[in-house]
């Protein structure tokens, strides 16, 4: 049997927890006013990041699959291994080498308010997409983002000038002038939307497979070295050697169209 305490050990236990009523000493902490001890001084612009990669940017990004549903539904991905790979593939042999460069270029351009090669690069992200599906996808997703830029106080006159120019902004281009206008550097604005498409893929995998939440987060973990890798292959990449031959990803687009029953929009 366990051995009660005494009735002397329990008064003495209860007196010492009314001493200490109220606000517990914060143990290990330096000395001085332990008051601004909690106080957490977080660079505004980490906010701003974490809006542009949030799920929650009215952008309709949860719409497209990007290939990935009839990749499915062709049985190229049936599981974490498959979806892997075909995840890997994407990051490294396409957005790594093409998608990726061109979008830090977008953010540099306007970040440095360059509005003819900021331009000149939406030319050439609009002539490459290689499916109607693809191409709409740009186009709608950065009207939406255009529309919501226009709302907000953020974006100055410059930038508003330059979407005037435009009368179909690409995702990449809105994208852009989004970082310019919360101050997100170029990397970190090309971090967020390489993050943003790995969990909209992880999101896709969920509804289009026997995918749950957790074997999500498990692939999250496998496939972050992959992320890394690709942002930095991005960054050091010549314009002179930007270029990807995703037959596999053109082929599933274009076979999307003709998909009978789908969830997705590309």
């Amino acid at each position: 049997m366990p051995v009660m305490p005494s009735s002397a050990t329990r008064h003495a236990c209860i007196s010492l927890a009314h001493a200490h009523e109220g606000p517990l000493p914060l143990v290990g902490l330096p000395r001085g006013d332990a008051s601004t001890h909690g106080r957490a001084h977080v660079n505004p612009s980490v906010w701003a990041l974490l809006r542009l990669a949030s799920p929650q940017l009215p952008i309709g990004g949860y719409s497209y699959s990007q290939g990935l549903e009839m990749a499915v539904e062709q049985g190229l991905v049936c599981d974490s291994a498959s979806a892997q790979q075909w995840i890997s593939d994407q990051l490294l042999l396409n957005l790594a080498r093409f998608d990726a460069p061109l979008l830090l270029a977008h953010c540099v351009a306007a970040n440095n308010a360059d509005w003819d090669t900021l331009l000149h690069l939406a030319e050439r992200q609009r002539a490459s997409r290689e499916s109607r599906e693809l191409q709409q996808e740009s186009r709608q997703m950065g009207y939406s983002l255009q529309q919501l830029l226009e709302q907000l106080p953020e974006l100055d006159q410059p930038g508003r000038d330059c979407l005037t120019r435009l009368n179909q902004p690409s995702l990449m281009l809105a994208w852009a002038l989004a970082a310019r206008a919360w101050g997100i550097s170029p990397a970190d604005a090309l971090s967020a939307w390489l993050w943003g498409w790995l969990e909209n893929q992880l999101a896709v995998l969920m509804k289009t497979l026997p995918l749950g939440q957790q074997a999500a987060q498990r692939l999250t973990s496998e496939l972050l070295p992959r992320l890394s890798d690709a942002q930095q292959h991005a960054s050091n990449l010549p314009p002179a050697h930007w270029g990807s031959a995703a037959f596999g990803l053109g082929l599933a687009s274009m076979a999307h169209e003709r998909q009978y029953s789908r969830l997705f929009r590309s």
